[in-house]
């Protein structure tokens, strides 16, 4: 068994009011597969926390959304010390292509970075 650091509470937009604020925000980043949101006020919090809205009818099985949440949050928390103090919000706005667990790890990771580091420039 492999342990994974993890992403505390704190770090996470955990209410539909937080999401919404977010994705009535601005988009900061959009990739392939993803679009990356921010509110447009500031949080008062102590540093930036993620949202992720990965839709069924974009990614069908199970296994799928919850492998890209897995990346998501991994890639967020080793850039989190750099970013903004926003409320980040990344959508999957296209449909997973067919490919295996270990090339779907390396596409989402790869855009995570990529949207990561646009939305330092935030």
């Amino acid at each position: 068994m492999t342990t994974h650091a993890t992403l505390p509470s704190a770090a996470r937009l955990h209410r539909p009011s937080e999401y919404a604020a977010a994705l009535k925000g601005r988009r900061v980043a959009r990739g392939a597969l993803f679009v990356l949101n921010v509110p447009r006020t500031n949080v008062p919090e102590s540093s930036a926390r993620l949202g992720m809205i990965v839709a069924k009818r974009l990614a069908r099985r199970a296994v799928t959304r919850n492998t890209i949440k897995r990346v998501l949050r991994e890639a967020f928390r080793a850039q989190r010390h750099a970013l903004p103090q926003h409320d980040f919000v990344f959508r999957l706005v296209a449909p997973i292509p067919a490919s295996s667990l270990t090339q779907l790890k390396k596409l989402v990771r790869a855009e995570a970075d990529v949207l990561l580091t646009r939305a330092l420039k935030c």
